[in-house]
């Protein structure tokens, strides 16, 4: 389960749809919030600046959506710090033109990002694991960048987070961003070294061989797909076959499987968490974590 705030993107119409705001007439709001005043396009709204209230209000939305995402049966959480939302507006530069504690130095624009992945991994168990997604770079001169991304995700080991999710851009929109085949894995790869914290490679991964090389030769600890899972939602399956690994199949689809292929168990809701154990190897949940504030 993915854990965001869109920040100065917030009431904004659908990606598919033309850009720009969505009126209160149809459903948006007035309410958009920020680190600073500053839209993020000329047809985006005009946030407000949040008040230290209205950053505590933040931190505690995205402890209590933590503890929801457990009690719903989710064993994955993931921070979005990344692509212009509001965590990141707070990271860079470029969005973040504060005066108070959580502006201007290194430390005081990591500041909301380090309290919100403190609360959540306060309030999500100790043996799950907690991902940050972030944008390594902003793609300007003067913005955040991979050095920023490396010092942030040394502290954030030290918070309890298990894996950064390196992504990229997102936080103005005349970044030139050269996009190909893994372009983000250098990106992972030195987090990964610099940092010594696991790490996910993410964009234009889209073949088996590709995402078996980016694993193999340690660029990443995990590579993570999205797009090419909307093209091919059996990537998983054509993976296995490319690879020559074996992968159980739903049993509805045995008859199409290869030779030998294994059924997958499912799920048995009615003792949700001894089978999640069984199954997965992740324990029940005891409890949550507590960790004290600078710890």
């Amino acid at each position: 389960m993915q854990l965001a705030h869109a920040g100065r993107k917030a009431s904004t119409r659908r990606p598919w749809e033309t850009s720009g705001t969505v009126p209160e007439t149809e459903g948006g709001w007035k309410k958009v919030v920020a680190p600073s005043a500053l839209r993020f396009a000329d047809n985006y709204p005009m946030p407000q600046a949040l008040t230290r209230d209205g950053i505590q209000e933040v931190v505690s939305a995205f402890a209590a959506a933590a503890r929801r995402a457990c009690q719903a049966g989710f064993r994955v959480v993931e921070i979005h710090a990344a692509h212009g939302y509001l965590i990141h507006e707070f990271l860079s530069p470029l969005s973040n033109k504060r005066e108070d504690h959580y502006g201007g130095s290194f430390e005081n624009r990591t500041r909301l990002c380090r309290e919100i992945v403190g609360a959540v991994r306060s309030s999500w168990p100790n043996e799950l694991p907690l991902f940050v997604r972030i944008s390594a770079t902003d793609w300007i001169d003067g913005g955040w960048d991979i050095e920023q991304s490396v010092e942030l995700a040394r502290e954030l080991k030290r918070l309890g987070v298990d894996l950064i999710d390196c992504s990229s851009g997102g936080n103005v929109p005349h970044a030139k961003i050269p996009v190909g085949p893994g372009y983000q894995t250098a990106f992972a790869q030195k987090i990964r070294h610099e940092a010594e914290v696991m790490t996910g490679a993410v964009g234009m991964i889209t073949s088996p061989v590709q995402a078996e090389h980016i694993i193999r030769t340690g660029q990443a600890d995990a590579v993570i797909i999205a797009r090419e899972f909307l093209r091919d939602p059996y990537w998983p399956l054509r993976a296995a076959r490319e690879l020559d690994q074996p992968i159980a199949w739903p049993v509805q689809y045995l008859r199409a499987a290869p030779k030998g292929a294994q059924p997958r168990v499912a799920v048995d809701l009615k003792s949700f968490e001894s089978c999640f154990e069984e199954q997965h190897g992740v324990p029940e949940r005891r409890g949550p974590r507590r960790i004290e504030a600078g710890k």
